[in-house]
């Protein structure tokens, strides 16, 4: 590199014309190769979470750590700096789409939304579905989360270790006072049709 050349053997100028680098890059860089990493205390507490949980906090649950301890640090940058760490989650939780259609055994209601994912009014279009992690020892773990279409905000969401209707219920009946409380519009819950959605209390709700 440039920086390790001796003065008597080459010409900075010649060596940076040669390279086609401005001097004052060249400056800078040198400038900053000496200075010490201003977020390094960052990256220490970060570094110290992730291995206190083994490796399987994503950024979103070291940030929410971090906070939970005082610290004021936007999760962007927990991020950031965990990419320059190549600190990645161990991927114990594999996501797959949970098939719940067992054909007609309700009400199947009209697709109203008819693939038209976007709103500019909050609450117009609200998206639901299931989702199944398969966790380590082979367990499994449903995920119901409501989605208002307009700026992707959970407005309601459930966990359960097994896909009953209560567990569905519960994520529904979080979301309701959100969308009465909020919506300036007739709002819309658009799902598969799945038999969870095709329930009678479900649909009364």
């Amino acid at each position: 590199m440039a920086f390790e050349l001796k003065e008597e053997e080459f010409r900075l100028k010649d060596v940076l014309k040669r390279v086609d680098m401005p001097e004052a890059t060249y400056h800078y860089h040198i400038k900053q190769m000496h200075q010490e990493d201003p977020d390094k205390a960052w990256k220490t507490l970060i570094i110290e979470v992730f291995e206190k949980h083994e490796g399987r906090y994503g950024y979103r649950r070291i940030h929410a750590e971090l906070k939970g301890q005082g610290y004021m640090i936007n999760h962007k940058k927990v991020q950031r700096l965990m990419r320059k760490l190549n600190l990645k989650c161990e991927k114990f939780m594999r996501k797959s789409r949970y098939q719940s259609y067992k054909g007609t055994v309700g009400k199947v209601a009209k697709n109203r939304l008819n693939r038209r994912f976007t709103t500019p009014y909050a609450l117009q279009k609200v998206v639901t579905d299931v989702t199944e992690f398969k966790c380590i020892n082979n367990e499994k773990l449903y995920l119901s989360p409501l989605l208002d279409v307009y700026n992707g905000e959970i407005i309601g969401f459930s966990m359960s270790k097994r896909p009953t209707l209560d567990f569905m219920m519960n994520s529904l009946k979080q979301a309701l006072p959100v969308i009465q409380e909020r919506a300036d519009y007739r709002t819309t819950i658009h799902s598969d049709q799945g038999w969870h959605y095709q329930h009678n209390q479900w649909v009364k709700t």
